[in-house]
């Protein structure tokens, strides 16, 4: 008999705490009629699932996702190669460059610093910082400024660009397209 009361309480709790007293994705006019149409809508969309990545995790396993896998911090990477790194925390999202300078003028150097925001591959996904270090002739007297310039800009530019390509070819890499005949859909 308790048993029966706590489940109808939780019950009336989960029905109560959706939205309207909806659950969510449930509006039958975003979606077709014919069964078929469904079916290959949510393909299309990734809604789908596999039994066999469900029945893998269960075993232990996870779906971890690497930073090689993430289109943004491997331009990163690629494009800041020649900089010396101080830290690259991809769980933090976040680069920190050395100081880097060239032989020509060893008074000034400069420093990177990417935030990643988002995964999603677009301009406001990065957040670059550029400090430059500018010393004196006896490398006693230093004055660290930020700039924001064109540097700034290119080397978020260049970032997104590699990161485009890298997503491109991992589409291309990955793409299947689905078939089923049972269904009469492809």
């Amino acid at each position: 008999m308790n048993s029966k009361i706590l489940l109808s309480i939780i019950l009336v709790v989960f029905l109560t705490s959706c939205k309207n007293g909806k659950l969510p994705g449930g509006d039958a006019r975003k979606f077709p009629d014919d069964p078929k149409l469904r079916i290959k809508k949510n393909l299309e969309e990734g809604r789908g699932f596999r039994l066999n990545d469900t029945i893998g995790n269960l075993r232990g396993g996870g779906v971890f996702e690497f930073a090689s896998s993430n289109e943004l911090w491997r331009a990163s990477l690629d494009v800041i190669d020649f900089m010396p790194l101080i830290s690259a925390n991809y769980s933090g999202g976040i680069i920190i460059t050395d100081w880097y300078s060239d032989d020509e003028n060893s008074n000034e150097s400069l420093k990177i610093t990417i935030r990643f925001l988002t995964n999603e591959i677009r301009s406001d996904a990065i957040d670059v910082k550029v400090h430059n270090k500018i010393c004196s002739n006896d490398l006693i007297k230093c004055k660290i400024i930020e700039t924001d310039g064109v540097l700034v800009t290119e080397i978020k530019k260049k970032i997104l660009k590699q990161a485009a390509i890298y997503e491109k070819q991992k589409k291309n890499k990955n793409f299947k397209p689905y078939k089923n005949e049972g269904l009469g859909i492809e």
